[in-house]
């Protein structure tokens, strides 16, 4: 035999011997000579209990109220759906199928369930122009009604709107009053069609004036939020830690039209006291003060004399209107209503637009060093007001208003501080009205409260004759005195001096 195959038969006899010894020894091995581990069964613990319960969060911080506060208030929140009628170009209008059924579309937003009886409060822009039977109300449970306007205010962008039925779950309604910068808040609606969805933030600022609703009595003081507010939270609800209602969330401040940090809703205080105008009489009863106004700002401050820059100078009184009644002068200071300190114009308009006309409110006072309170009865703003103030004009309804055509030359100036004049021939040419046509956002003129459609009367008590002598009169008294006073007539004949600084 060769070397090699007794090397390899020497190997496989090795291998089998192994084997065999292997399965001899687990064949007969014992638990004294190989002890095996015991295995047991590990019991899992489950509980449905919270190791600490929510009141106990909620001492802990607000932010642990949230999920409470969201079931609670989500039901009290609807879904608005809005047909409105899709304006159509010249050649879309001669097509025959778009005059017979006229092209339409779907908007969405939100709104607030205030009162059990199913009235329901919503922005303005939701829902204004819905045909007929086209606005349809989701709640949370996902019923759905019909739902009919009770009126409309564009001036605060606010509507109501009602459904049927008696036990809806109307929300609690808080005080905005109370509201203060850095509180938690948390914002309910229905953005992007995504149902009741709540989002989270604080309060950022307060009485912002944002210029977003386009009507001549605006009134815009504003609760800042960075609660994410998106397209479709409009008429939804602006809650605190207590799930009271404190505002309407109303618009964003975007450049991309989503939410990029600032939301703005509209104070519960002002908010309600126009929806139960609405209910009540179906339109808002604005109270009026009867003057025009501007914030007091640093250097106004200093040239009258205040301690420090706060409250909102008269700068117009309105003939016979309730501040000429009550005794008010040009030139006060206003620097509290009810109570309330108010240093900004748009704070002063919503302390006056949520109280009734007939009522009195107590102004606290600020004239030549001294401190007084007023008493003033607010007068109603009356319907032919807002026609001569927007431009309507008073025409009886039998008859019919004749047009009149004539030509006018209308020259025109450009002034540095901040407005244009047009200087406006009359029909019989004996005289021309100097007629402020355009006031430039934050300029002077605009800071200082001059308004568009307002007739310049004299400069420093001098006469202006013309368009001319106008630019004279005021290149003169800015080179001499770097300001100058200009008297003004409002629409309503009410009589104001306004001075104009070159800072």
């Amino acid at each position: 035999m060769r070397k090699r195959d007794r090397f390899l038969t020497g190997i496989l006899l090795i291998l089998i011997g192994v084997s065999i010894g292997t399965l001899v020894a687990l064949y007969t091995i014992n638990d004294d000579l190989a002890p095996l581990s015991e295995v047991r069964y590990t019991e899992v613990k489950k509980s449905e209990s919270p190791f600490f319960e929510d009141e106990a969060l909620a001492d802990i911080d607000p932010r642990f109220v949230f999920k409470t506060i969201a079931s609670t208030v989500t039901p009290s929140v609807v879904y608005i759906e809005t047909i409105i009628p899709v304006s159509e170009d010249e050649g879309r209008s001669s097509n025959f199928w778009n005059r017979v059924i006229p092209r339409r579309a779907r908007t969405v937003g939100s709104g607030v369930l205030i009162t059990k009886d199913g009235y329901i409060l919503t922005n303005n822009h939701v829902i204004e122009d819905a045909v007929e039977k086209g606005i349809k109300v989701v709640l949370n449970d996902k019923r759905e009604f019909p739902a009919k306007i009770v009126g409309l205010d564009p001036s605060t962008d606010l509507a109501v709107i009602k459904i049927d039925g008696n036990d809806h779950s109307a929300i609690t309604v808080g005080n905005s009053e109370s509201v203060d910068v850095g509180e938690w808040v948390l914002a309910i609606g229905n953005p992007f069609r995504l149902r009741s969805t709540v989002t989270a933030g604080i309060v950022s600022a307060l009485s912002r004036d944002v210029q977003i609703i386009d009507d001549n009595f605006r009134i815009e003081s504003f609760i800042q939020t960075d609660a994410a507010i998106n397209k479709g939270n409009s008429g939804g609800a602006l809650v605190n830690t207590s799930g009271q209602l404190v505002g309407i969330n109303t618009a964003i401040a975007s450049q991309s039209g989503s939410y990029q940090g600032y939301g703005f809703a509209v104070p519960v205080n002002l908010a309600m006291k126009v929806a139960t105008d609405l209910i009540e009489f179906g339109e808002v009863r604005r109270a009026l003060l009867g003057v025009s106004i501007a914030s007091v700002d640093y250097n106004r401050a200093v040239d009258i004399g205040l301690d420090e820059v706060k409250g909102v100078e008269i700068i117009v009184i309105t003939e016979d209107g309730a501040a000429d009644v009550a005794g008010l002068e040009l030139g006060d200071v206003i620097l509290k209503v009810n109570g309330v300190e108010v240093n900004e114009s748009n704070q002063l308009q919503e302390k006056i637009a949520i109280v009734r006309p007939g009522e009195k409110v107590q102004l606290t006072i600020w004239r030549e060093g001294e401190e007084f309170i007023q008493s003033v009865e607010l007068k109603m703003l009356e319907q032919q007001q807002i026609n001569d103030l927007v431009g309507i004009p008073d025409i009886p309804e039998e008859e019919e208003a004749e047009p009149e055509v004539f030509e006018l030359e209308v020259d025109f100036h450009e002034f540095d501080l901040g407005f244009r004049v047009i200087e406006v021939p009359t029909q019989n040419g004996s005289t021309n009205h100097m007629i402020i046509s355009k006031v430039y956002k934050y300029s002077e003129a605009w800071n200082r409260g001059l308004k568009k459609n307002q007739k310049i009367i004299s400069v420093n008590e001098i006469e202006v004759e013309d368009l001319e002598s106008l630019k004279e009169l005021i290149d003169e008294n800015l080179n001499k005195n770097k300001a100058v006073t200009i008297e003004v007539l409002d629409e309503d004949n009410a009589r104001g001096y306004i001075e104009l600084k070159d800072n």
